[in-house]
């Protein structure tokens, strides 16, 4: 038989773990957020040294004028390109997370309702402690329904959330092409 104390041990043992698993999943999303902004950075500056070699080459108003759209466009196009970048590392890392959190909240809850189911056995009988007994299982199950109820509501939050986020951007994306076409 297990013992409470076991549990307990074993518990916390698992809390290290998941916290360390956390840690790893932050650096990597952290890493892949450094890695995309080098990325962008090393872009940047090769993009800007291109431009001012090709603004340089302008002679007059006209030319500059016409150079004005042929720069701007590539720009917005790798800025949107950026922010679906930064929103996808964000979004994978909130989705590992989760997945660690939800982890965790069923392994305390099996401890929780495993050492309750224990406790319940070994209760005194009476009208005073099956009520109690009775009340704890009711705050157990509605505890539970309602972390069920916010967890979907939090994926359905996220999904909709990535939805708008794509339609925007591709939206702002179809603009400046008509625009640019214009």
């Amino acid at each position: 038989m297990v013992t409470a104390p076991e549990k307990l041990v074993a518990l916390n043992k698992s809390n290290v773990e998941s916290a360390v698993s956390v840690a790893n999943i932050l650096l990597d999303g952290a890493e892949r957020l450094a890695d995309v902004q080098l990325t962008v950075a090393k872009a940047a500056v090769a993009d800007a040294a291109k431009n001012a070699k090709i603004l340089a080459n302008v002679k007059d108003a006209q030319g500059w004028m016409g150079l004005q759209s042929e720069l701007v466009a590539p720009s917005f196009e790798k800025a949107v390109a950026y922010s679906r970048a930064v929103y996808e590392i964000a979004a994978q890392t909130q989705a590992e997370l989760t997945q660690v959190a939800e982890e965790r909240v069923t392994e305390v809850n099996k401890t929780f309702v495993g050492t309750f189911e224990q406790f319940a056995k070994t209760a005194p009988t009476g009208v005073g402690a099956d009520a109690a007994v009775a009340a704890m299982k009711s705050a157990m199950a509605a505890a539970s329904s309602a972390y069920d109820t916010m967890t979907k509501a939090a994926k359905q939050y996220a999904d909709l959330t990535e939805a708008n986020v794509t339609a925007i951007t591709s939206k702002a994306v179809q603009a400046q092409k008509k625009s640019k076409a214009a």
